[in-house]
């Protein structure tokens, strides 16, 4: 059994935001293969849907758990899961936004940092260890702070970078379709991993280009 976990933050305000898009993904995912909607209760603190999904190897059982206590708090939810369901770290995959990375590119990973994500952090802080599989869905750097190279903002420096803001916004409305294109990716990404392992779905994704338009 694998455990699939999306980050985000609960709430209808927070639900088409960049930081949000490891939830969509997770409910895409369950959407596909007919597990139903994740739901909230008991005492995980997230919400869940478990089954059967379609991988290239066959079909294989997984747990889906969106956290709902918000994104610095997400390590909760994935630990209490964990133990719940009696699954290693391992054998866990976390969907998340990445700043570092261009919108349009969807990378996998296997532990290492945090990076500054504080879903991650709290990931690393409560369950003891990294190694768990990471689905890095690109959403872009913000440009500079306005202002800030020429003085109007005497408070910021240039190349300072409102990174809170940026990712608590939602998409550009424009780039709805390149936004859908990554979740769907994400979610091929999750059956690869759960499939085939996530040495060889790494060798398979990590080379795919970037779903903007060249």
């Amino acid at each position: 059994m694998w455990l699939v976990v999306g980050l985000g933050n609960p709430g209808n305000k927070y639900a088409r935001n960049r930081h949000n898009v490891g939830f969509r993904a997770v409910e895409l995912l369950a959407s596909r293969h007919g597990l139903g909607e994740l739901r909230a209760g008991g005492k995980l603190g997230g919400a869940t849907a478990s089954g059967v999904i379609t991988t290239p190897r066959g079909r294989q059982k997984v747990v889906l758990l969106e956290p709902m206590e918000f994104m610095n708090l997400s390590g909760f939810a994935l630990q209490r899961a964990a133990t719940f369901y009696g699954v290693d770290l391992a054998e866990t995959v976390v969907l998340h936004d990445e700043i570092d990375l261009d919108f349009g590119t969807v990378r996998l990973k296997q532990g290492g940092g945090h990076g500054g994500h504080n879903g991650l952090r709290s990931i690393v802080e409560q369950c003891a260890g990294a190694n768990f599989a990471r689905i890095r869905i690109g959403v872009g750097k913000p440009g500079p702070v306005p202002g800030a190279a020429d003085g109007g903002n005497p408070r910021a420096k240039a190349g300072d970078k409102d990174v809170a803001g940026w990712v608590l916004a939602d998409f550009p409305t424009a780039q709805a379709a390149i936004v859908d294109a990554m979740l769907a990716r994400a979610a091929d990404a999750v059956e690869a991993i759960v499939g085939l392992g996530v040495g060889p779905a790494m060798n398979d994704f990590n080379g795919k280009s970037s779903l903007v338009p060249a």
